[in-house]
């Protein structure tokens, strides 16, 4: 029976003679050529070697059990093959999941090796792959997290910046305000001190000059007589005066009315002074002198007297018109207004 199968690779199969005893035809080694090139065996998934020498051997095998099925009495035909090389042991299943290179023969890789190898590598991939993935994830994800810490960080950060410049700018505020509460404690308390300074000063002064008053003797005054009327006031012109004016204060009382010193003092003249009549000149300490005249009678005629000491008596000696007593105010040669030098010294006339 004729075979409708492919000629394997290598192999060159010619038709069948029609010589025989069954009319079929039987390969020879007159039918076979030579293989030719090398011959390659790598490690396959499966534990199946690839290889175009393998594939033409079961080719032939399938059509050689073809012809012996056809002729199961008819004689034996001797088949010639190339010799072939001892296939190596294949190895684990698990050692071809893991991608390992398939051995070569005489040092090259075939189809069939290259084939494995992309096998494995592709397995392996794929496994590293998923892995890959979950990684590049992880690193995403690790990445992301990154950056978020960064930005946290980085906003905490100008927090704390933000935080420390309100900080500072709040301390210099309270340094200035307390500088400016210092400045006006200090203005307020200069003016206080040198308002009690001032006050200080003035209560000093005022002392002093209470003291400097009551260091000094106690001077007093008295009016020169009693129970009198003011007649003729200092300055009145008049022909009865030399001068032409009157140079004293007119004291008109009655004769014998008593005359007193107005302060103490010493009687420096007593005695007869023309238009005067008796006069007695009392000299003060500070020089000022005052004149008695028109005199009755002298009681002192000399040395000192004290304030209201009596020193003579009202009369109408000299140039009068009736009893009064003719006082005079002279300090340096000149004469002054009585009645304004007693008002001075605290006398009401």
């Amino acid at each position: 029976m004729a075979s409708n199968l492919p000629a394997p690779e290598g192999i060159d199969i010619q038709e069948p003679p029609t010589a025989g005893a069954w009319g079929e035809w039987n390969p020879t080694e007159d039918s076979v050529r030579p293989v030719r090139g090398k011959h390659r065996v790598a490690k396959q998934r499966g534990g199946l070697a690839r290889s175009s020498t393998v594939l033409g051997v079961g080719v032939i095998a399938a059509v050689g059990a073809g012809g012996i099925a056809t002729a199961q009495d008819r004689p034996q035909v001797a088949i010639s093959l190339p010799a072939m090389p001892d296939l190596p042991d294949l190895p684990d299943l698990p050692d071809m999941m893991t991608g390992n290179k398939a051995q070569q023969d005489d040092g090259d890789s075939g189809p069939a090796a290259s084939t494995g190898e992309r096998t494995g590598i592709i397995a392996q991939q794929s496994a590293q792959g998923a892995d890959a993935g979950e990684v590049l994830r992880n690193r995403i994800l690790q990445q992301a997290e990154s950056q978020q810490a960064a930005a946290e960080a980085k906003a905490r950060a100008e927090a704390e910046q933000a935080a420390q410049q309100a900080a500072a700018q709040e301390a210099k505020e309270k340094l200035e305000a307390a500088r400016t509460a210092a400045e006006e404690a200090k203005t307020q308390a200069e003016a206080k001190a040198k308002e009690e300074a001032e006050a200080k000063a003035a209560e000093a002064a005022a002392a002093k000059a209470e003291q400097e008053r009551l260091a000094k003797p106690a001077v007093s005054y008295s009016l020169p007589t009693s129970a009198y009327t003011l007649t003729s006031h200092y300055g009145v012109s008049g022909s009865m005066w030399s001068s032409g004016y009157h140079t004293g204060l007119d004291f008109a009382a009655p004769t014998g009315t008593p005359v007193k010193a107005v302060a103490a003092g010493k009687i420096t003249s007593a005695g007869w002074s023309g238009a005067y009549g008796y006069r007695i000149v009392l000299e003060l300490p500070d020089g000022t002198e005052i004149w008695y005249c028109h005199l009755s009678s002298m009681s002192v005629t000399s040395g000192a007297v004290g304030a209201g000491e009596t020193i003579g008596r009202v009369g109408a000696t000299g140039n009068v018109t009736g009893p009064h007593l003719h006082l005079e105010v002279r300090k340096g040669g000149s004469t002054q207004d009585p009645l304004a030098w007693l008002n001075s010294k605290g006398l009401n006339v």
